[in-house]
């Protein structure tokens, strides 16, 4: 038989690395797993995962099971632009916003994705031209809260603009969902059903990665050929299996303590492919106190990439020409292929870690310690410790809130542990607070660990799971907002703000619980707050 061609290649350009990882490969290759995972093998993981295991595996079809989608993609498509229907919102989170967004934006075609609870960058997605909109409603459960919150403003929206609601919705969800049900019901454009054997993080080749960017113009038929050209190459039982040799370098990187992998892009034409990793691979192994912890860079020169240290394992998707070794394992390959490439080798390291890569067992703490604030029965309202400027602070263990902004900071990065890591996540606007984002590399720079950036609520259904079950050397940095005009959610008895706030006193309460160190910092006026805060971070 011949070898299957290659279409995505993993190039692992450390020596130790490589002479590590040889024997877990080729053990890998004898027990012939990636052959076992392709025909959906739920005893790979123990007979704990089995059960779970048994409904999770259909991603591996998808390249072949998703094409009886393009049609109706198609065919909708045509049908809103016949309309005068050519800009499309996706509301969704997580696994149904990931991969999305990264198909458009590698198209590109142009997607607006609400996966927040900002009031702010919900009002913007508002401003657009609401008569030319179609809303997708992206949701596996059925139930997200950000999603619903979304559903409801739009629909409200439309009707004020006197646009039938339900002719500019569609759904994308499993069936039996009470998403799905509400759809029938109402009306809306149209429902597509998901597979429900495919959990969200690998659901880049469902309905819910294909549905949104192909209503946007994405070509999802070249999408599936280039995973099919791929299937072949990481289904095969050998050494030389991209997705065996990835799984095996992350294993034995693992085994001798580098638990976080830094990623960064290196000119391979793919847009925001490392956040959907992160997702992937954060939700997949970070449980039971082990994982791999994705941080993402902002290039191979960035802090945190070009100085390294023995906890991390560096990767760059792509390779510049002029850049030959500036990781330590090199991905290659077309945007379909990498998301299978990624997806086999992420399951097979969870073989590896003695763990079950399907379920996300942390993840619903914070969900329900959200609600119960968002019920009232904790309190609404909390003292600051301090009011430093624009900055209120509510100190965590191990930080009294006196002093300067700096001190402070200076006083909580203190109580990062040896290899351990530092998570800033900023409940604001995407777009409108981008400049938070700055805050990662500032503090990589000084502060001697790697230092992981999350917008909120939206880490949550991404390294939110690792963060409660991973390994617990992580510190969390919140940064959270006032609101200059916030907005209602229809039918429900809060705004979103209030929303918002909640989602991240959850899961502050949750990591608390848990003896993670957590540190939040109330911007009273985001602009100003932000610069304060970032002139504070460079005086560390």
């Amino acid at each position: 038989m011949s070898a299957p061609a290659t279409t995505v290649t993993v190039d692992i350009t450390d020596s130790s690395l490589a002479a590590a990882a040889a024997p877990l490969a080729a053990e890998l290759a004898e027990d012939k797993i990636a052959s076992k995972v392709t025909a959906q093998d739920p005893t790979l993981w123990g007979a704990d995962a089995e059960q779970e295991a048994a409904i999770r595996l259909g991603w591996t079809t998808l390249h072949v099971t998703s094409r009886q989608l393009i049609g109706e993609i198609t065919a909708l498509h045509d049908e809103l632009r016949a309309d005068g229907i050519d800009r499309v919102v996706l509301a969704g989170m997580g696994g149904s916003s990931l991969a999305p967004e990264v198909i458009a934006a590698t198209e590109p075609v142009t997607l607006t994705v609400l996966d927040t609870t900002d009031p702010g960058q919900i009002t913007d997605a508002l401003a657009g031209d609401l008569t030319r909109t179609v809303l997708v409603v992206s949701s596996k459960s059925g139930g997200t809260a950000e999603t619903e919150s979304q559903r409801r403003i739009f629909a409200a929206a439309f009707a004020e603009e006197g646009i039938d609601p339900a002719s500019r919705m569609v759904v994308v969800t499993d069936p039996g969902s009470p998403l799905a049900e509400l759809a029938t019901q109402e009306g809306y454009r149209k429902v597509f059903l998901a597979d429900p054997t495919v959990g969200g993080r690998y659901s880049a080749l469902t309905a819910f990665g294909l549905v949104p960017a192909g209503l946007a113009g994405a070509d999802v038929a070249r999408l599936l050929d280039q995973a099919t050209a791929a299937a072949d190459q990481l289904s095969d039982d050998s050494t030389a299996n991209p997705a065996i040799q990835l799984a095996a370098a992350f294993g034995a990187a693992h085994e001798a303590g580098a638990e976080k992998i830094v990623l960064t892009d290196t000119g391979s034409g793919i847009v925001g492919l490392s956040a959907w990793i992160e997702q992937l691979v954060a939700e997949s192994t970070g449980k039971q106190g082990t994982g791999l912890l994705p941080v993402v860079v902002e290039s191979a020169d960035a802090p945190g990439f070009a100085d390294a240290g023995d906890d991390a394992t560096t990767i760059s998707i792509g390779r510049l020409a002029d850049q030959p070794g500036t990781a330590a394992i090199v991905t290659e390959g077309s945007l379909g292929g990498q998301f299978f490439l990624w997806e086999y080798a992420t399951a097979i390291v969870g073989r590896l870690l003695g763990i079950n890569p399907f379920d996300q067992p942390d993840v619903e703490a914070a969900k329900r310690a959200a609600r119960t604030l968002l019920d009232g029965s904790a309190g609404t309202t909390i003292a600051p410790s301090a009011v430093l400027g624009s900055v209120e602070v509510y100190a965590s263990s191990g930080v009294s809130g006196e002093g300067s902004l700096t001190d402070v900071l200076r006083q909580f990065v203190a109580t990062v542990p040896e290899n351990g890591y530092l998570a800033v996540q900023a409940y604001l606007d995407r777009q409108d607070d981008a400049s938070a984002s700055l805050l990662r590399a500032e503090l990589a720079k000084r502060i001697g660990a790697q230092v992981t950036f999350g917008w909120g609520p939206r880490f949550l259904h991404s390294t939110g799971q690792y963060h409660k079950g991973g390994h617990p050397n992580g510190v969390f940095l919140q940064l959270t907002g006032a609101v200059e005009e916030d907005l209602d959610v229809p039918g429900l008895p809060y705004q979103l703000s209030t929303l918002q706030l909640a989602q991240a006193r959850g899961d502050a309460e949750v990591l608390t619980d848990r003896g993670r160190p957590v540190l939040r910092l109330h911007l009273t006026d985001r602009l100003a707050g932000l610069a304060e805060l970032v002139r504070a971070v460079q005086d560390l």
